[in-house]
């Protein structure tokens, strides 16, 4: 993983929540960041540690999850590069709910609560994109809920596969984590997610080999996703 040192300010200016602050600003939060490099695999916080800023991902993956009593695991969200999390528990002043762990060497900024209250205090529109933030990310895991609630598990694989391919890509894909670890962020066990998988192969809507996709009827995929 480079090591080289980075420039906190350039990296906060081109993430959403900070990308129309001045330069001072931006001196100032940087004041209250620091880089967290975090190799595969790497744990990076664990549930009911104290939650004292919000992460901010530069590179990588970071999955959340939490453990069950019985041992299995359920994962919550997958956080890729310009997205952040943790703010909620920040502001609740609660401790960590789900570990983190980085599912790729990634680098991660901690911006600390006291540097995001001191601009709150200084800049009312500044509050209001934090307050959009949360907003934008109860929405999404409503959005969950209702796909779990409402969707068979087919047509959850058929939307993640449709949302995940890239304009730049058109009909390929690569699944950014394991199988497995896809399967508990759709809500399913592995061995459904892998039938559902086989059967859209064997439907010739989709072809696949390990985690690279390939979309063969968009159209017909479409329909399957209701």
């Amino acid at each position: 993983m480079d090591k080289t040192k980075i420039k906190v300010q350039t990296f906060l200016s081109r993430v959403p929540l900070f990308n129309s602050m001045r330069p001072e600003e931006l001196d100032r939060i940087a004041l209250g960041t620091t880089e967290v490099r975090a190799e595969r695999g790497e744990i990076i916080f664990q549930r009911g540690d104290p939650c004292v800023g919000f992460h901010v991902v530069l590179y990588g993956q970071i999955k959340l999850s939490f453990t069950s009593a019985q041992g299995a695991e359920k994962v919550i969200e997958l956080i890729g590069p310009g997205h952040s999390f943790g703010e909620a528990l920040m502001f609740m002043g609660s401790p960590y709910i789900v570990s983190s762990q980085a599912m790729a060497d990634s680098l991660l900024l901690h911006v600390s609560k006291q540097a995001i209250f001191r601009e709150i205090e200084n800049d009312s529109a500044f509050a209001v994109k934090m307050l959009a933030g949360l907003s934008q990310r109860m929405h999404s895991l409503m959005c969950d809920m209702e796909s779990y609630s409402l969707r068979s598990g087919t047509q959850r694989v058929v939307s993640y596969l449709l949302k995940d391919r890239s304009a730049d890509t058109g009909a390929e894909l690569t699944l950014p984590v394991a199988k497995a670890v896809l399967a508990s962020r759709l809500n399913l066990t592995p061995e459904h997610f892998s039938r559902i998988m086989a059967d859209l192969s064997t439907q010739q809507l989709i072809a696949f080999k390990g985690r690279k996709v390939t979309i063969l009827d968009e159209e017909k995929l479409r329909a399957c996703a209701g």
